[in-house]
């Protein structure tokens, strides 16, 4: 990925109910309480079009109370061929993910499309979809986002410091 600066962000999970909603909300907060991100734009989709204007899974919404952050008027909408030129970044929440937002980006932007886990901590792995579970699963899936989130705006803090010198990142 280039050194080009990251102002928008777009979060994708398989239905947007339930992952990409809670991460869009946690990394909202993250930001906000770093004193950040009054000028990024982040948004959070679906891979399918199941659930298109559904709330959040209740589920998805309780664990985030509990954390102080909203995302109940947040609705599903599916991932559109505009976000890839619109969103600087777009990170999957697993692998399938990826791979189904690979498949629909145009060949010069298929870079900017990435594993959440392994763009914030620079390790592969999935954010596991909860649905199917219980609360102890969002539960666990809220403190994923929520390491990741940190990480992630920790590496957005880091680039935002260093000097454009013009050439790409490694970094990032």
């Amino acid at each position: 990925m280039s050194a080009k600066p990251i102002n928008s962000i777009l979060f994708v999970c398989l239905g947007n109910i339930c992952r990409s909603p809670l991460a869009e909300g946690v990394f909202r907060a993250v930001l906000a309480e770093r004193g950040l991100g009054r000028n990024m734009l982040l948004d959070s989709a679906a891979t399918s079009g199941w659930e298109v204007g559904a709330a959040p899974d209740p589920r998805s919404i309780a664990v985030a109370e509990r954390h102080g952050i909203d995302i109940s008027r947040q609705r599903a909408r599916k991932v559109t061929p505009e976000d890839f030129s619109r969103f600087d970044l777009i990170l999957g929440m697993d692998r399938s993910n990826v791979a189904d937002l690979r498949a629909l980006a145009p060949a010069a932007m298929r870079d900017q499309v990435r594993l959440f886990l392994e763009f914030a901590h620079g390790k592969a792995g999935d954010v596991p979809d909860p649905y199917y579970d219980g609360a102890g699963a969002f539960a666990s899936v809220y403190r994923m986002i929520r390491e990741a989130s940190e990480a992630l705006a920790t590496r957005l803090e880091a680039r935002a410091s260093v000097p454009d010198s013009g050439q790409a990142s490694s970094t990032m």
